[in-house]
This record gives C-alpha cells, structure tokens and sequence, in this order.
C-alpha cells in the first residue's frame, strides 16, 4: 500500500519505530465518521473495532473474534498481520511492542486518538521497558492528502415529546450528580452523551443520529463546542432556552487551558482523549470517573420506554414485508442476492413513519457469510440467496420514537438436521436468558452462561458477547450494561434496554444468531423477604424460525415459551397488517 511506504519514510525522517493508529476519533467512538477512519486507510480493515500497529518492516492488527474472518482477508492488501484479541496466547498491544521492539525504541501515538486510561497504560509499560513516546508529530495527517472534511448536518432539536425531559432538567440532574463527586466542572467528549444531554440529534456518523461536538458544564453554565454551521435558528433558541452557550468546536482545548485555579473538573478516563486532558492546567483538582451522564442516559424514561415500543411495532410491520417478499421471490426462482435484499429491507423500513436510517450497515450473511460475524457485503462478495442454507439477517431502525436492533435466522429451503440442532441450541439458550429472573444486585456476567450452557455442553461456542446495551434514537451500541463472560460492576436495572443474541458460527457452512431486544423491568412490582426481583420484558415483534426448530430438542416449558412469544407477536402487529399479511404471519406463529 502506498500510504505504508509514505508512512515509513516519515516515521524514519522522525526516528519513529512504531506507530499505534486506533480505530477511534477524538470522542472514543465505535463509528466513526470518514474523516477519522484513519486505521482503514493504513490496514485496509473496515471492521469497528481494531488498531493497528506499524513498524518500519511489518506490523500487525489486533481486532475481536467478530472480525477474525473479515479481517483476515481485507489485511492481505497491507501485509498486516492479523492478531486475534482476547485469545490465549495473543499478546497485547504493550506486550508484543516490548517484545518486538525492545530498550531504546520510540512508539508514537496521536494523543487525539487514546483515552487517558490508554495513555497511561501505554506510558507506564513501555517506559518500563525502556520505551520512548513521541506525540509530537501528526503522521497520518501528513500523509493523506485527500482526507475526507470534517461531518457537516445540521443539528436538529430532539424534543420532549420523544425524549421526556427538558435540557434544563437534565443539567439541573446532572448538576446534583457533579456535585456529589465534588465537581464543579465537567467535560463530556462522548457524542452520545453529548446529543442526549443538550435533546439534539444529527447525522455526521453513518446510523448513529449524533454531532461532532465537545461538551463542557459547570454548577453554573453549560457551552456546546461546535461548527457554528451546524446550528440553526430553532436550535440556538432552543439552546438558550436551557442556558447553554455555543462556541466552535476547535475550541475546546483553549477554553480547558483557561480554567481558573480553583477548577475541580470531572473527566471520564476511558472516553475523554489524552490530547484534551494535557491542555488542562494545574487546577485544584482533575477528578477521574465514569461520565455521569452515561449513567444517566442508559435507564430509559417511560416516555423514551413507550418510544421504544412504538418503534419495535413499526420495525416488525416492516420485517413482516420483508420476509413475506423474500419468501416469495425464492420461491419464484427470482434472483435474489445479499445486496438486493438489504436494499429491499431498507424500502420497507423507510415507509414506516418517523424512520431516520438504519441503526447500523445491516449483515446480510447467507451460507458461508453468515458465520463472519459482521460480515459487510459489497460488489465483490454479494451472492444470490438460494433455498439451500441458512440466511442470517442482524438489522436495525432508527426512529424518532426508539432505536432497533434484530437478528434473525431463517432456513430459505429445507434445513438439515445439523442446521436444525444447530439452531435450536442458539434457541434454547436465547430463551433461557430471556425467561430468567434475577435478584436485583445482578450483573450481566452473572446470566451470561444460560444463553451458552446448551452449546457449552455439546462442546460449542460463540465469541461474541451476549447482550449489549441500546440507545434511544441514539447508538446501537450503549454501555454501560452488558450481558457477557468478562466481569462488568454495572448491574442491571429497570429501565435498561439490552440485546439478547446468542449465536453458533460454523465456518465454511453457516452463521446462526437469535435476538431480541429486551427491557430490564420489575418482575411483579413487589419485594418480598428474599428483595426485589427483575425479569427482561421482550421487545422485538417478530416470530422465530419454526421450520429450523427441532422440537424434540424442546422442553415443555421452552415450546410454552416459544408459542406465547409467537402470540404477541401476531397480536401486537396483526392490527397494522393488510389482510394477505395477516394470514403470512398467523402461519409463522402458528403453535408448535
């Protein structure tokens, strides 16, 4: 790759042996926009989740068991090698430097692109070790020429009629909260926190309705940090109707560097940059926490609850049509391919009133793709779906009343008796999750295993985690709950909105994954010695595929769990079907 060797020979010119370039931008996100995706221009891997690390004669890529298969194939046009995070034996970042460099050598890094947490961490191994870190020097900046502008829609005001609650009364909470951390300033840097603080939303990163921008709140006033551009009249006077202040986004880094001495700034370690940290002067004190408004934002209102639910009506109409038009074309011997069908899903989506766009790149995997967990299709591997394997289908909406996010697993022909033990295990376990009450006090890694326990004990497993958290008209992907096998102290509560995808992936063969959204909710409103018991309310309307379901595999108590969930479904969206709909539907939850 070209950009490699320019990206050498500066390194050289900079007495530079190894340069780290995250898969992030200066907000820590996951997506990001184009202008940031600076480790896709060096390794040529799309994936959302990676960092690569060059040298002067090689280099490596480390990414998570979801990009294994993606990644292998899109480094060989870098040469990188690929480095499988979070398997035995796989050293990290800081290891295989140390190892692979030794005393002496330099490491760069963009303090833009690292969070405190990642800069300490890095800092403290390798000067251990004898390292030296440059940050000084902006490579791939200087390299890449025709780098894409900076995002540039238009904020748009996200009012209470969605969202629940004023701007006003979420930085008076958040005020009280600061305070309790003994704060009296705050600086916010995640795009989610920042749109769902200030009731505004955008469109600068693909699916994710948020805006490039820098938040910061003291006990007294609040001031946006952002393109002037962006802001119309509506949205200025809606800002200033809460009391917040607007300056440009470029600066953030003097208005941290003049903060008065008796400054005690709250500051989230894991998503503010290094960058922005190192322009904080010596103030009072520099307070390290989670930002408190990514607590605040991930229990979900009963307006933004209600909104959720609305949208999952509108999102199985739309899934209803879909699969209804794919069942007949494969039928009908129509040619049928990975891309059509994505666009075709898209179109049925965007009818629904209030769509916005999708709530990620849908993964539309038949056969072999299906077991690449985030398989992307493109020009290059699009193939026609046939009626002889599985095609597995993880997508979501973005609506003004919620976000979804579903998965779902469908034999196009007859499936075999290995696709059918296959699928009923993922079952089995998404099911058990799904059904579980919990003591409150639970963490997500404590219910982690009863989605696994059915493939555990048939020797099988899945790498991925089991249950992310979801954002209201915001992120797919919010924290800071989770269901998964690594420890998480965020336990789950009331309000929470949570994914619930098991999965099994057999390489060269099949991917199979289940999931719904589920709701954190009290389990019957009452405490009793034993305290408070919760359970997840399932979300997602539409039925599961019954033709890939073993039945011999099922407990009673697993097909009554099955043929209650088929029946709300069909009566949540029977009423806002048409009549030909009505019957497609009353076939696919037929009981068991």
């Amino acid at each position: 790759m070209k950009q490699l060797t320019e990206l050498r020979a500066l390194m050289t010119e900079h007495k530079v042996d190894a340069l780290i370039v995250p898969g992030t931008d200066p907000h820590a996100s996951e997506y990001i926009a184009a202008h940031w995706q600076e480790r896709n221009y060096v390794s040529a891997f799309t994936g959302s989740a990676g960092t690569a690390v060059i040298t002067l004669d090689g280099g490596c890529l480390w990414t998570d068991s979801r990009y294994f298969l993606q990644a292998g194939i899109q480094l060989q046009q870098s040469g990188l090698t690929l480095q499988k995070d979070g398997e035995i034996g796989t050293p990290t970042i800081n290891q295989w430097l140390k190892t692979t460099l030794g005393a002496g050598k330099t490491v760069a890094i963009n303090p833009d692109m690292i969070s405190i947490n990642g800069y300490k961490a890095l800092e403290s191994e390798l000067k251990a070790a004898g390292l030296n870190i440059y940050t000084e020097f902006d490579f791939i900046n200087a390299i890449w020429t025709d780098r894409p502008a900076m995002p540039q829609s238009k904020a748009v005001v996200f009012d209470e009629t969605h969202c629940g609650q004023s701007t006003a009364d979420k930085l008076t909470a958040l005020r009280t909260r600061m305070a309790e951390a003994n704060a009296n300033t705050l600086l916010l840097t995640a795009l989610d926190d920042i749109a769902w603080l200030f009731n505004l939303r955008g469109a600068d990163i693909d699916y994710n309705p948020v805006l490039i921008a820098f938040g910061l709140v003291t006990d007294k006033d609040a001031t946006l940090f952002i393109n002037p551009d962006k802001l119309t009249d509506e949205v200025r006077a809606h800002l200033a109707k809460a009391g917040v202040k607007t300056d440009d986004y470029a600066n953030i880094k003097p208005a941290l560097s003049a903060l008065s001495a008796n400054t005690r700034i709250a500051v989230d370690p894991v998503k503010c940059n290094y960058a922005l940290y190192k322009a904080i002067p010596a103030v009072d004190a520099i307070i390290e926490l989670p930002s408190p408004v990514f607590r605040m934002k991930c229990i979900k209102n009963a307006v933004e609850l209600a909104g959720v639910e609305r949208a999952m009506h509108k999102d199985g109409v739309a899934l209803v049509r879909f699969w209804m038009w794919l069942e007949k074309a494969i039928a009908n011997g129509e040619k049928v391919t990975e891309l059509s069908a994505i666009d075709k899903l898209h179109e049925c989506r965007a009818e629904q009133e209030g769509f916005l766009t999708e709530s990620f790149n849908t993964i539309a995997g038949y056969g072999p793709h299906g077991a690449i967990v985030h398989y992307a299709a493109d020009e290059e591997s699009n193939i026609e779906l046939k009626a002889e394997s599985f095609f597995l289908l993880d997508s979501g909406g973005q609506y003004y009343d919620g976000t979804t996010d579903i998965t779902r697993t469908v034999a196009l022909g007859t499936p075999t008796a290995e696709m059918k033990a296959d699928y009923t295990l993922v079952l089995k376990g998404h099911l058990a999750l799904g059904h579980q009450l919990f003591p409150y006090g639970t963490r997500g890694a404590q219910l982690d295993v009863l989605a696994r326990c059915f493939l555990w004990n048939n020797e099988l497993q899945y790498g991925h985690g089991t249950g992310h958290g979801i954002g209201h008209c915001l992120n797919v992907h919010e924290g800071p709950q989770s269901i998964r096998m690594d420890e998480n102290p965020t336990i789950l509560e009331p309000g929470m909105l949570l994914s619930n995808e098991p999965g099994l992936y057999r390489a060269g063969k099949h991917g199979i994954r289940i999931e719904n959204l589920v709701a954190v909710a009290d389990y019957d409103n009452n405490v009793n010695e034993f305290g408070r018991f919760l359970h997840f309310k399932a979300l997602t309307l539409f039925p599961y595929d019954s033709r890939s379901i073993e039945i011999s595999m099922l407990s009673p108590d697993e097909l009554l769990q099955i043929n209650a969930y088929h029946r709300m479904v069909y009566n949540a969206l029977a009423p806002l079907l048409k009549p030909e709909e009505v019957e497609w539907l009353k076939a696919k939850t037929a009981q068991l």
